[in-house]
């Protein structure tokens, strides 16, 4: 799904992505830990059995991680980086694409950056900002 949004209407649904991203670092995390599991318990290297059974878990954490992320960006919100925790929201400014920036532990929108910067190029809003959408 496209949207863009406001800087209203971005900071409205903030609150449900957070929940969602969260979710999504839970499942990573969570992948990450029968990754781990599999390498190293020997169990999983003298049984097929076991192996298998371990591997189908895996497999299903992995879907399930993928799945959030999609969930996430139906939203039409863009997850430029799980680790670092940054999510863009597109918006027009003086009918020019540029991306609303949140990063995790904000809690509300306050930057923004052009199509082309990335977190580097994050600007502030002001608090007046009527020239995003």
């Amino acid at each position: 799904m496209f949207s863009q949004f406001t800087i209203k209407q971005a900071n409205e649904m903030l609150p449900s992505v957070i929940k969602k991203f969260k979710n999504i670092i839970n499942l990573k995390n969570e992948v990450l830990r029968i990754q781990t599991e599999m390498e190293t318990n020997p169990r999983y290297m003298s049984s097929f059995k076991d192996y298998v059974i371990k591997k189908q878990e895996l497999n299903s954490a992995i879907s399930n991680y993928y799945k959030s992320i999609e969930d996430l960006e139906n939203t039409g919100v863009m997850i430029k980086s799980v680790e670092e925790g940054l999510l863009d929201f597109p918006s027009i400014r003086f009918n020019e694409e540029v991306w609303l920036c949140w990063k995790e532990g904000e809690t509300e929108i306050k930057f923004w950056h052009g199509k082309d910067e990335g977190f580097m190029g994050r600007k502030p809003l002001s608090v007046s900002d009527e020239s995003l959408v």
